[in-house]
């Protein structure tokens, strides 16, 4: 299994908004595009292959963590779909759903087996929670009991989110658990997780698009951007 992916360094500058199609109401709430929606396809495709050598045969539920993994979820089962119906091997997927619930210092909280099972669980930028996490939507975990978990989210921020879904789904005796995400955050926060596949490393700015939000806006825009501070201003909620 390999754990390869594409850094972005911390000086890349990305790309020029105007040469791409930005949502007219986000214009001047975005700094760059750091990941176009291409590269975002063709990476997802990919990590679809690698997923499909490895558990060949070996069927898999994908286990969706609401809201911000949406996005991903979605191309990578449907890509995962096409293999197999174009390559030597054939995973039976079948998919659900869970929302996660964090507490203690979170600023603003995203969710920001015999087969196996495809978690998103999305962390973001406005996500600095420490503390617990509470499953308060989707059928019961003890359902996976038994099965291959393959977690995948949007992005690993200080990785505590992740781990601690990792214990929740060891207490109900998986057969085995495996992560993926789209995108890693390089983080003085982190906790050091690494997970089993990464799509993208990326530098410490606060993301938005492709599903990752900012206060529930920006899961409309198909681009990875950096958020700008006036979007930051405009979007805040206060408390």
């Amino acid at each position: 299994m390999s754990k390869s992916f594409i850094r972005i360094a911390d000086d890349d500058k990305g790309y020029e908004l105007d040469q791409f199609c930005i949502p007219k109401h986000y214009e001047q709430d975005l700094d760059h595009v750091l990941i176009p929606a291409g590269l975002i396809n063709d990476r997802t495709e990919r990590l679809a292959r690698d997923i499909v050598n490895h558990f060949q045969n070996e069927p898999i539920v994908g286990l969706c963590v609401l809201k911000g993994g949406y996005k991903f979820f979605t191309d990578l089962v449907d890509k995962i779909q096409i293999l197999n119906r174009n390559s030597g091997h054939s995973v039976q997927l079948a998919v659900d759903f869970i929302r996660l619930k964090s507490y203690v210092h979170s600023v603003y909280t995203t969710s920001s087996n015999d087969s196996n099972i495809v978690v998103l669980t999305p962390e973001n930028g406005n996500d600095s929670s420490s503390g617990s996490i509470e499953v308060i939507g989707g059928d019961n975990l003890e359902n996976l009991k038994g099965k291959n978990v393959l977690v995948v989210e949007d992005i690993i921020d200080t990785g505590r989110t992740m781990l601690q879904l990792l214990e929740l789904l060891k207490s109900v005796g998986p057969k085995s658990v495996k992560v993926a995400s789209l995108l890693v955050k390089r983080t003085p926060d982190n906790v050091g997780y690494t997970p089993d596949y990464i799509g993208f490393e990326v530098p410490n700015q606060f993301l938005v698009g492709y599903a990752l939000d900012y206060n529930e806006y920006f899961r409309d825009l198909s681009h990875i951007c950096v958020i700008n501070e006036s979007g930051k201003k405009k979007y805040t909620i206060n408390k």
